[in-house]
């Protein structure tokens, strides 16, 4: 049976889509706070709302999220400066809070929902390895012929997520990630304003070697390029500047 088979487009039913964010969670290698990406949120969510998609946001614990803090926009570092869909989200009073008061990964019925996304920031390369209800669900949605997505450091979860019969679902599927140019970019920038002890990483492992290491044929676009991959029902984003082709491919997936 195809995924399309599995999951009819129904004109007439909009689609639902869950937007998994990361709880705020500390660094063991920098101890800075660590949270979501606004932009792999806001993007997607522009997207598929625009469409007429109803989405709702989820974490793996539930309640108040926290992004890193050079995801946002007014951050005085202005590293985000020029992300006005996030700027515009966290200018709604009603949108801004919907990051304050998310549901738990344990709410969200697989049969309800056409698509699961799973966004990244730091948080998940600290947290994702014990959100096995988050490992579980993710699968699930696979598993069904239902949408499977995650972008940047979200991705992570593959290196986590099993089938019921113990194999990875990531092994032999094409898909993206945080790649090892970003991760020195990021690093030796850190370097550079003494922020990071020169030769010490941002991240405790790398996406793209371990997805390697796990049997999937991992593929990206270059440093800083957006970009996002369809296996299946497998879909996955490069990294923050992903979000919009992220949601495209999804949307794609979904019919439209």
């Amino acid at each position: 049976m195809s995924v399309r088979d599995a999951n009819p487009v129904d004109a007439l039913k909009p689609k639902r889509v869950a937007i998994v964010i990361a709880n705020p969670a500390v660094s063991t290698t920098t101890r800075w706070p660590v949270g979501f990406w606004w932009s792999e949120l806001t993007h997607p969510w522009f997207a598929f709302t625009e469409r007429g998609y109803a989405v709702e946001i989820f974490s793996p614990d539930g309640g108040k999220c926290e992004a890193d803090a050079l995801s946002d926009p007014r951050d005085p570092s202005g590293y985000s400066e020029t992300d006005l869909i996030s700027l515009g989200f966290l200018s709604s009073p009603k949108l801004a809070a919907l990051v304050d008061n998310t549901r738990p990964v344990a709410e969200i019925e697989v049969e309800s929902f056409d698509a699961i996304v799973v966004a990244g920031g730091q948080a998940p390369m600290f947290t994702y390895e014990h959100a096995t209800g988050l490992q579980r669900t993710f699968v699930a949605f696979h598993e069904a012929g239902k949408v499977a997505a995650a972008l940047c450091h979200g991705t992570a979860l593959l290196r986590y997520a099993q089938r019921a019969d113990g194999s990875l679902l990531v092994a032999g599927k094409t898909v993206t990630g945080f790649a090892n140019v970003e991760e020195d970019f990021a690093d030796k920038a850190t370097w550079e304003i003494g922020a990071l002890e020169r030769g010490k990483h941002l991240m405790p492992w790398r996406i793209e070697d371990e997805l390697k290491a796990l049997g999937a044929n991992y593929i990206h676009a270059g440093l800083w390029r957006g970009f996002a991959v369809r296996d299946g029902n497998l879909i996955t984003g490069q990294q923050n500047f992903s979000g919009a082709e992220t949601a495209r491919v999804v949307c794609e997936a979904l019919g439209g």
